[in-house]
């Protein structure tokens, strides 16, 4: 857990964000959602942060890089690095989101491959857009939303 900084620990939000590359809004995001907590606050209450809370929010934004939700960077935060049982869970965890991608890919191989057939109907020659026109058929064959009625309101 080294810092590329000769500012020394506790680090101020902003010292933080930079030495990590986070945001100080998704700082205060983190902390929100429970992955992140300060130690303590100085005499001017300004948040304090350690060498081991800039390692832990690089490590949050690498997984988030990774477009992992929430709920995998907290589970992978909770495991420990040194025991067999935490490898098993990490290694779910990982299975889990990769089966997500896989399941995104899928959905945008097929987005593409409807895109490739959009653009391929107008080659821009003729009188009128096919894209447009296509776009226009496509939003009055969606289907008309069903309003529900309103549940009758009783006083019991």
């Amino acid at each position: 857990m080294r810092t590329d900084s000769a500012i020394p620990a506790p680090y101020r939000i902003s010292e933080a964000a930079a030495l990590s590359g986070v945001s100080a809004a998704n700082i205060r995001f983190y902390e929100k959602e429970m992955l992140l907590s300060p130690h303590g606050r100085s005499e001017n209450s300004y948040r304090c942060y350690s060498l081991g809370d800039v390692h832990q929010l690089r490590f949050i934004r690498l997984c988030r890089a990774m477009d992992m939700s929430l709920d995998e960077v907290r589970t992978l935060l909770g495991l420990d690095l040194n025991l067999k049982t935490d490898c098993a869970t990490a290694r779910e965890s990982l299975d889990g989101h990769l089966a997500h991608v896989r399941a995104r890919l899928a959905e945008l191989k097929a987005l593409e491959k409807d895109l490739k057939a959009l653009r391929d109907r107008c080659d821009g020659t003729d009188a009128h857009c096919h894209i447009i026109e296509a776009l226009h058929e496509r939003a009055d064959a969606l289907p008309v939303p069903v309003k529900r009625p309103e549940a009758v309101k009783r006083h019991v």
